[in-house]
């Protein structure tokens, strides 16, 4: 293992963008989000959750995908795809300080975006990014990333990193994880063994008394799909949904998007968006809707986390406990208060 002192860092992103991009959470405007890194910006590791999961690296929120121009009968197709939807080279980049749940998060979206037919425009991010992820010392009360079996203390990635008031620790785990420390390992040091194991287990002793720390799953399987997708609780539970997609647009799992096409000046482009299926008007067709009501939609988002999206990849749930939700909803119906409603007996 090694490490760095925390008032070096700036000095360890200024070597590492001097090769790749750096994509790290900077403060702007009393708020923390994903980024890219530039000297003079306020980078805030310490920042338990983005306001946004870093997702957007891999899916922007909206992108070009490409442009049409005609001339006569000619029709021209113009490839534009521009890594995180601006005009910047094509250096590789570097995803820093990415916790254990938005990890997990993008590696749900792997599962979408690169299984056949594969979305090349997520591919070429995918491939072209290094991940470092950094372990979470002060989880908060809204956090359950355990009850999907999410060690927030030692999350995966090219990198694993922990921060405590001293110093940055620091570990390669893949090929592109040891190209990356090669490139910074001359502001590196050994050391950080014990230090790490401390905190690791400081930090499960906190996450075992959290709130939600012990929500029961149980009762989410593909074998209860007819009699979850029926509970009368639904009802109950969807009626206060005021259908805004702020759950959808913070969760690091969700990919719904749309896609249009916008005539200009210089020709038609065609552009990509998230969507939301707690929208009226998602997957509106020429005949309607085939979901109906606030009730319909709201279910299928949690039935999607759930119960579809594990049956169909190995029991991998598409929730990952970050929390977001849960902070977020105005009306407070978040993915606990499902779980808690319809999931075990545990859950009482």
């Amino acid at each position: 293992m090694l490490k760095i002192a925390k008032e070096r860092l700036n000095e360890l992103y200024a070597k590492i963008n001097e090769t790749m991009g750096l994509f790290i959470p900077i403060k702007r405007a009393g708020e923390v989000n994903y980024a890219i890194w530039k000297d003079g910006k306020e980078v805030s590791l310490e920042t338990l959750k983005t306001v946004k999961s870093p997702k957007n690296m891999f899916f922007p929120q909206s992108e070009n995908l490409m442009k049409f121009k005609k001339d006569g009968n000619n029709l021209e197709v113009i490839d534009v795809r521009e890594k995180l939807g601006e005009k910047i080279d094509e250096r590789p980049f570097v995803l820093f300080g990415v916790k254990a749940c938005d990890y997990k998060g993008i590696e749900v979206l792997d599962k979408v975006f690169l299984a056949d037919p594969v979305d090349s425009y997520y591919q070429m991010r995918r491939e072209s990014t290094t991940i470092v992820t950094l372990a979470c010392s002060r989880p908060e009360e809204s956090c359950f990333c355990n009850a999907f079996g999410i060690d927030a203390t030692a999350p995966m990635g090219d990198v694993t990193t922990w921060l405590d008031s001293e110093y940055l620790y620091w570990q390669a785990n893949t090929e592109k994880g040891e190209k990356l420390t090669a490139i910074v390992k001359e502001l590196l040091v050994d050391g950080g063994e014990k230090e790490v194991a401390a905190q690791q287990e400081k930090t499960k002793e906190i996450m075992a008394k959290l709130p939600y720390a012990n929500l029961d799953l149980s009762r989410f399987t593909p074998e209860n799909l007819n009699e979850l997708f029926n509970a009368k609780e639904w009802e109950e539970m969807s009626e206060a949904c005021l259908g805004c997609g702020t759950c959808t647009f913070v969760c690091p799992t969700c990919q719904c998007f749309d896609i249009r096409d916008f005539k200009t000046n210089e020709g038609v482009i065609r552009f990509r968006c998230w969507d939301s299926c707690m929208y009226s008007d998602f997957t509106l067709m020429a005949h309607g809707n085939s979901r109906t009501t606030q009730m319909q939609r709201f279910r299928q988002r949690f039935m999607h986390k759930l119960v579809y999206y594990p049956s169909q990849n190995d029991g991998l749930y598409s929730c990952v406990g970050c929390g977001r939700c849960v902070n977020k909803c105005p009306q407070k119906l978040n993915i606990v208060k499902v779980i808690k409603t319809l999931g075990g007996k545990d859950n009482d």
